[in-house]
């Protein structure tokens, strides 16, 4: 449902160019711009939704459900929403402090990996050209020593017979829904997505995004674990020998790896276009938090940077795991030394393995002090000081994205809404029907 109203605030001139120049400018303009906003009188609506970009698309995500604004082939955007775990009633011990933030980490990973799924379905034109179909033919037929006229006629009969069994069904279903008073062009919509799913090729794209997930799990622990690790190692030693010194520089060859990282595949075509698609996100969230109506004019108003972006909270969980491990670092060498391993690849493998299991806490404490902390408070000096580092990164994983992109990000916020307001209802029944 659309969170548009009639009598949503609007902004001055003033402040629409205010707005509109932080784009190009740094974390200082941008935040005065957010500043120019509330006090020209907008509710700042205090806010969990986050999001993620996708592959021509935004993924938003709420407390009890997430969904998807998908860019079709076509021009049209496809909209797909789900459930949470984390946000059921029986599981609500997932959202207490420092906890909701190891659910957070993992569900994102978890969500991030759904959502692209989606994406990759639906973003993409998978109807086979004449050509792949040719050269699929003719393996076909050497394989089954059927000439491939034969094997093509089968097809094209098989393919007239399902389209007609299925414009029939579509007409029973439309007909159906004019006859109960519904929506008839909606029902027919539906049964045509729901077709198109059917049609995708679901195995092969689950296959290769596991394959995909699993091979970027792998390459990210050896770059940004195993390697600053064992460099440490090179230039210190065993971690035991300088636990201070040693953490101190894994710490910071992480973040300089991270950032070389993020820099080099921002050159990338694809990834510039999802970064737009993160600006998209980001905007358009700054729109719902600053009261405005939810369309792209108002979004191309704000900023592509955000306090509670995934960025930050990745910049600020590398910072935290310093101090955390420096530390920890005695305890840690002290358990490693129980195991009668003193030194060699095994004990590093077994200080690498004792460092993973340690990240969801860090994730964890990392959440309250960006998202619930410093999303709360976005002008409070200490908050810019602190998320001053990821604020800055959200200067390479963030574009300007153009207002078709801003449309994909409202539909899905607009899903997330719709939720977030149908469970607000449900609460207020059950305290009524209580009272």
């Amino acid at each position: 449902m659309s969170t548009s109203t009639q009598n949503s605030p609007q902004p001055s001139e003033e402040l629409q160019g205010a707005a509109a120049s932080a784009q190009e400018k740094g974390f200082a303009d941008s935040m005065k711009a957010v500043d120019a906003f509330s006090a020209d009188g907008d509710v700042l609506c205090r806010t969990h939704i986050g999001g993620q970009a996708l592959i021509e698309g935004v993924m938003m995500r709420g407390r009890y459900n997430w969904a998807v604004g998908i860019r079709e082939p076509g021009g049209g955007i496809y909209t797909e929403e789900h459930d949470l775990a984390s946000g059921r009633d029986k599981n609500s011990w997932l959202r207490w402090p420092v906890v909701r933030g190891c659910t957070a980490f993992v569900e994102s990973l978890m969500l991030g990996f759904k959502a692209l799924n989606v994406a990759t379905e639906h973003a993409y034109d998978w109807e086979e050209t004449e050509e792949e179909r040719e050269q699929r033919l003719k393996k076909e037929s050497r394989k089954k020593k059927v000439p491939v006229e034969e094997l093509r006629a089968a097809e094209d009969a098989e393919r007239t017979a399902k389209q007609e069994a299925r414009a029939q069904e579509r007409r029973g279903i439309v007909e159906a829904a004019r006859a109960a008073g519904e929506d008839a062009e909606e029902a027919g919509r539906a049964f045509d997505m729901a077709c198109k799913k059917e049609d995708a090729p679901d195995e092969e794209l689950d296959v290769m995004m596991t394959v995909s997930m699993v091979i970027g799990l792998i390459v990210g622990v050896a770059i940004f674990v195993i390697a600053p690790a064992a460099l440490s190692n090179l230039v210190f030693g065993e971690a035991a020998m300088n636990t201070v010194g040693w953490n101190i520089f894994d710490g910071i060859l992480r973040v300089l790896i991270f950032v070389a990282y993020i820099w080099l595949i921002s050159r990338m075509k694809d990834i510039k276009r999802m970064f737009a698609y993160h600006g998209a996100e980001h905007k358009t969230i700054h729109c719902f938090e600053h009261g405005l109506a939810l369309n792209a004019a108002n979004a191309q108003l704000f900023p592509t940077l955000h306090v509670r972006c995934g960025t930050a909270f990745l910049i600020m969980v590398m910072l935290i795991a310093i101090f955390v491990y420096t530390v920890l670092g005695a305890p840690i060498n002290a358990l490693v030394d129980l195991t009668g391993v003193t030194e060699g690849p095994l004990r590093f493998v077994l200080v690498v393995l004792t460092r993973i299991l340690l990240m969801p806490v860090i994730a964890g404490v990392s959440y309250e002090i960006t998202v619930q902390w410093a999303g709360k408070r976005p002008n409070n000096p200490l908050v810019r000081v602190i998320l001053w580092p990821g604020m800055q990164m959200q200067r390479l994983t963030t574009n300007p994205p153009d207002d078709s992109m801003v449309e994909c990000a409202i539909a899905a916020m607009e899903l997330v809404l719709a939720r977030e307001e149908l469970e607000a209802a449900k609460k207020q029944d059950t305290a009524a029907s209580a009272a």
